[in-house]
């Protein structure tokens, strides 16, 4: 779904930004229950190094709440038995740091 689109809908659920690697976050939203990938306008993923700058980027969005994601390859590196979902989700506000 693009930005555009998004900014538009009265109240998102959730807003979701996925810890990618070291410094990389992209987002989705939950909408009327569903998950997106959340696009510029050319159909790419917004991502960004800085997480800051993406609340920045994101703050016409109505969200209900928003979360960071990180899911860890800790079992695989190990050489452990591969877990079902083993991802993390942290409540984070906006405090507009930006």
């Amino acid at each position: 779904m693009k930005l555009s689109k998004l900014e538009k809908y009265f109240e998102v659920e959730k807003l979701v930004f996925h810890s990618l690697d070291l410094a990389l976050y992209n987002v989705s939203a939950v909408v009327e229950g569903q998950e997106y990938i959340i696009t510029d306008e050319q159909g790419e993923r917004i991502k960004h190094h800085n997480l800051l700058q993406l609340q920045q980027l994101f703050q016409k969005v109505k969200a209900k709440k928003q979360v960071i994601r990180q899911s860890s390859a800790y079992d695989e590196m190990i050489g452990g038995p591969v877990k079902g979902n083993n991802e993390l989700e942290v409540s984070l506000g906006d405090n507009k740091l930006y």
